[in-house]
């Protein structure tokens, strides 16, 4: 079976890549959206827990940020420059997983006191959930599509382009 590079990335170098480019941000990301549902309903926006939440958003962040540094210089772009990718689901996948970026760098940023300095701590709170969303969202398409095999999406042909 033909598979993405999404897949073929996570299947390579057992179980590492595995655990580097999946189970590693996934489990932060279920860590800071539980700490977020606790933290939203028992309204204590301070506290061990919150404490606990911004160690993880930071982590997370960064974590990712080095993930995102190292895979698109190394697979994105050779992969778009050499035409190599698996039709257009290659593409989604591969890109929705990079684009996490673009919701735990900010996540991190926030919590680091670097952005949204003068919003109050409800309205962090709401950016932070909406980051974290963010996030699961673009992760869940980029898992959804990169299970998909590329084979009966059509055949490669146009995919130099």
């Amino acid at each position: 079976m033909n598979m993405t590079h999404y897949m073929s990335l996570l299947a390579d170098n057992q179980p590492w890549n595995l655990i580097l480019f999946m189970a590693i941000p996934v489990i932060f990301a279920e860590t800071i959206t539980v700490t977020e549902f606790i933290i939203l309903f028992t309204k204590k926006l301070n506290g061990p827990l919150r404490a606990f939440n911004r160690v993880c958003s930071i982590l997370a962040g960064l974590y990712f940020t080095g993930v995102f540094l190292y895979l698109f210089p190394t697979a994105f772009i050779p992969l778009t420059a050499n035409g190599e990718w698996h039709t257009w689901v290659d593409v989604v996948a591969v890109s929705f997983y990079l684009s996490g970026v673009i919701f735990l760098l900010p996540l991190a940023l926030l919590d680091l006191g670097l952005i949204a300095r003068k919003r109050s701590e409800e309205s962090k709170l709401k950016l932070h959930f909406l980051l974290i969303s963010g996030f699961l969202v673009v992760a869940h398409i980029a898992m959804i599509f990169g299970m998909v095999n590329p084979e009966i999406m059509g055949g490669m042909a146009g995919m130099n382009h």
